[in-house]
């Protein structure tokens, strides 16, 4: 009768260990990795709703301010005198004064300068 040496495990004993050790890392890694994939597809979809959110929002404030500029606008055009009775105003001093500028420069001559100054006190 064969004896059996005690201590260490058979060929067949030690293939067996090795493919419950195998297996159950390999279970345990895809359990893992189950896990993590579900945390980022949940974090995914967290991220995607906040930005719907956010898009939502901004959508809400740019449709309220369209809505006010068009009141504003509505407001202004009922507020506002027919265009042909307004008259437009102009800083004639101001204008003197860029008149007598471009004349220094050389840009006008006097009799340039002095139609100039006609037209605009005209």
């Amino acid at each position: 009768m064969m004896g059996r040496r005690m201590g260490r495990p058979g060929l067949i004993g030690m293939a067996a260990r090795t493919a419950v050790v195998a297996g159950t890392a390999t279970a345990v890694s895809g359990s893992v990795q189950r896990h993590q994939q579900e945390k980022y597809q949940e974090q995914a979809q967290a991220d995607a709703y906040q930005q719907q959110q956010q898009q939502a929002q901004i959508d809400a404030a740019a449709q309220q301010a369209a809505q006010q500029q068009a009141y504003l606008a509505q407001q202004q055009a009922a507020a506002a005198p027919p265009p042909a009775a307004a008259a437009p105003s102009v800083d004639i001093v101001a204008e003197l004064q860029k008149l007598a500028a471009l004349k220094e420069q050389g840009i006008l001559d006097d009799a340039e300068f002095a139609a100039a100054k006609a037209r605009l006190l005209g």
